[in-house]
């Protein structure tokens, strides 16, 4: 697999490259030289696959032979051992019946993906990015020392000693749950250090319990900022080359490759369950994800899919106060803004770095993205009005995001009416917003025994203010956190 910088086209790597790296050298974000299509025959027969069997498929594609079947498999049979679950509002079952909505026949599917480790949908990107990683780490190190140990994926039998491989450290910024997810898939995977920035007071209590009481190889670093702040911290070590020289950096946002590309597999999986049970879709009817949006890489994770010949009619972008999408694809310029603080904090993004893929992938030409991408944003008091009308007439718990989401369908349908499969990715746990539930419906979330247990340990966080003198300091000085 050839990849290339969004800055630099002419800067091209190979999968493996780009997935240490994380993020070109000249600051670009990693795009696929050549996105395949998938034959018809995989479309024609998807409902008879099971998830691992259509990831190992879409990936395996994609790789084009980078990584040998039988590894590549073994990576897949390790991170994706949960799926998602597709369900029906109307009697909250895991099955593809549907919900009428405004009186038309289209239908809303709501695709749960937060049936991780996590409880978010990030664990589906953060575990396959751990396998690779710890695949290719392995591999320097089998060929550094010519011995070989543990699997592929880098759980097993296996030396935790930080020492015993290359030491890479995992730099992330965090808007919530992508920190807890990079935490857990990470959490002593030999020779990597995870490094967390997360915005001090911006994230829920569950989500900071989750991502500062794993310890071990993991550091969480609390900084006073925003999201964007970390992100641009993030940014920045990686755009400094005397860092670079002294301290193997990747990334484990969105930013990065492997990360991403994880973010395709459901999108697929959601048309093979609609394929598989509903007879709407037999008369071709057009296919709609609406998706939560921040830093848009699950967004990205979607057109990829649709590049490589998933039938999607159209994708909303569902935004809350931080407008910068709908703002770009009115108005053609790109105008980043300091992130405002909701009820929907993963989608708290002033700046979000995966536009420039999805520029990319368009050409730079933002009618045709909007072309395919409808995009809306919604007020707190509108997602709260959200989650409060979904329990009530469906006794279906919405988180913030997932109500973002519902709210940009019914946006989209007002606009254009007509019968559709729509499906809402529901990107994380309800029990996760448990105040937010509260308020809007009176009503407690009753906690999965992993959040409450999480909720007993202890924070463990470096508290930082927002200096990347401070945190280049500490990158450096292993000792510092760790």
């Amino acid at each position: 697999m050839i990849l290339y910088s969004t800055c630099n086209k002419r800067e091209k790597v190979t999968f493996r490259d780009a997935v240490i790296k994380g993020i070109a050298d000249d600051g670009g974000l990693y795009m696929p030289l050549n996105i395949p299509v998938l034959p018809e025959s995989f479309f024609k027969n998807i409902n008879k696959l099971s998830f691992k069997e259509i990831s190992f498929r879409v990936v395996d594609a994609l790789l084009e032979k980078e990584i040998p079947e039988e590894d590549l498999w073994e990576i897949i049979e390790s991170c994706m051992n949960f799926r998602p679950e597709v369900r029906d509002l109307e009697d909250n079952s895991p099955k593809t019946n549907s919900l009428k909505v405004n009186s038309s026949n289209s239908r809303i599917y709501v695709m749960e993906l937060f049936h991780g480790p996590t409880l978010a949908f990030k664990d589906f990107g953060a575990r396959f990015m751990a396998g690779m990683l710890s695949y290719f780490n392995r591999g320097d190190w089998e060929e550094k020392t010519g011995n070989r140990g543990g699997n592929v994926a880098g759980w097993g039998n296996v030396d935790l000693a930080v020492g015993s491989r290359q030491n890479i450290t995992v730099l992330v910024a965090t808007s919530g749950d992508t920190g807890s997810a990079v935490a857990n898939g990470f959490h002593n995977v030999p020779g990597v250090r995870v490094v967390l920035l997360y915005p001090s007071g911006r994230v829920s209590k569950i989500q900071e319990q989750q991502l500062t009481t794993l310890g071990g190889n993991i550091t969480a670093v609390e900084v006073n900022g925003s999201f964007d702040d970390c992100q641009s911290l993030v940014k920045r070590a990686f755009a400094d080359m005397e860092l670079r020289s002294r301290v193997k950096l990747t990334s484990a946002n969105s930013i990065n490759i492997a990360r991403l590309i994880p973010q395709s597999f459901y999108y697929h999986y959601a048309y093979s369950r609609i394929k598989l049970y509903s007879a709407v879709n037999q008369k071709r009817v057009p296919l709609i994800f609406s998706v939560p949006s921040g830093n848009l890489g699950n967004l990205t994770g979607g057109l990829i899919a649709m590049r490589m010949g998933l039938p999607v009619h159209k994708f909303i972008a569902a935004g809350n106060a931080n407008d910068v999408l709908p703002d770009y694809l009115q108005s053609g310029r790109f105008t980043p803004k300091p992130s405002v603080r909701t009820i929907s904090n993963a989608m708290d993004v002033g700046n979000p770095g995966n536009l420039s893929r999805i520029r990319e992938l368009f050409g730079n030409d933002h009618k045709m993205i909007g072309s395919v991408v409808f995009s809306r944003s919604n007020s707190d008091s509108m997602t709260i009005r959200a989650i409060r009308e979904v329990y009530e007439k469906h006794g279906y718990l919405l988180d913030p995001h997932g109500a973002v989401g519902y709210l940009a369908i019914q946006d989209y349908l007002e606009k254009y009416p007509g019968v559709y499969n729509t499906v809402l990715l529901e990107t994380a746990h309800p029990a996760k917003f448990t105040e937010t539930f509260k308020s809007a419906t009176g009503v407690e979330v009753a906690l999965p025994e992993r959040l409450s247990a999480c909720l007993a340990k202890e924070k463990k966080a470096v508290y930082m203010e927002n200096s990347y003198e401070e945190l280049k300091r500490r990158l450096v000085d292993e000792k510092s956190v760790i």
